[in-house]
């Protein structure tokens, strides 16, 4: 029991390194990044939405009150959101909307990453073997959507050290996660169903309600189709991961 223990929190803690990846865009000019922001924008919605509907939905499907779960999240992100907007803007005009969607997706993210870290953990007490394929699977699923955090979190504002930093700390929920569940297995088990329902709606909330709009923005014939291809993209690529490596 020891080694699947120090096993599934290696794995979990290795998972988390992999929101780190937009450290390759460091030394990247300032106006290279800005001119491919918006695109990866387009990518994160794609993947957003395709987590939710590929990976996240069907789960949440299982549950008796799933879809209700699933609206409480959206209403849940519309809540966090407003508050936002009234802690930094009250008594004042300001625009702080694309800082909020950092905030939220961090948010979001950090909920995904919990129940991630809490799945690999289950895995791991049931069998070894399981557990590293199940980690596979999930960092396979990771990869596009951390690429597709980083941008959204660039794209609000926040600077490159700052993204990686906050995306970093979002990871680490992973990590709480499975020493949750490592420590009270059946009573996590019970509640990741509802968790994911959550984190569904607000990924769903996220993507439709700030970044596609943020797509429309666009003018330029040429960043429009590019926009398009990738956010089919980001699609795609979920989709793909998830046929390739079943996180179930």
């Amino acid at each position: 029991m020891a080694y699947e223990i120090a096993a599934a929190i290696i794995s979990v803690f290795a998972i988390s390194l992999l929101s780190l990846i937009g450290v390759f865009t460091i030394s990247w000019r300032t106006k290279t990044f800005e001119s491919i922001t918006p695109v990866i924008v387009g990518f994160a919605a794609g993947a957003l939405l395709g987590a939710v509907f590929f990976d996240l939905l069907p789960e949440a499907g299982k549950l008796e009150s799933g879809t209700a779960f699933v609206l409480g999240g959206i209403v849940l992100f519309f809540i966090i959101e407003r508050f936002i907007h009234w802690h930094h803007c009250h008594d004042k005009e300001c625009d702080m909307r694309k800082e909020a969607v950092g905030y939220l997706n961090i948010i979001g993210d950090a909920v995904h990453n919990f129940i991630d870290g809490a799945i690999i953990a289950a895995a791991y007490l049931v069998d070894a073997s399981l557990g590293l394929v199940t980690t596979i699977a999930i960092a396979a699923h990771e990869i596009p959507q951390e690429i597709g955090d980083f941008g959204i979190l660039v794209h609000s504002g926040f600077s490159r050290m700052k993204a990686l930093l906050y995306n970093f700390l979002s990871a680490l929920s992973a990590v709480a996660g499975a020493l949750l569940a490592l420590w009270a297995a059946s009573a996590v088990a019970g509640a990741i169903p509802f968790l994911i329902a959550l984190a569904a709606g607000g990924f769903i909330y996220i993507a439709v309600a700030d970044l596609l709009p943020e797509l429309h923005k666009e003018t330029s014939t040429r960043r429009v189709v590019m926009q398009l291809i990738f956010f089919l993209m980001g699609i795609i690529v979920i989709w793909a991961m998830i046929q390739i490596f079943p996180a179930g």
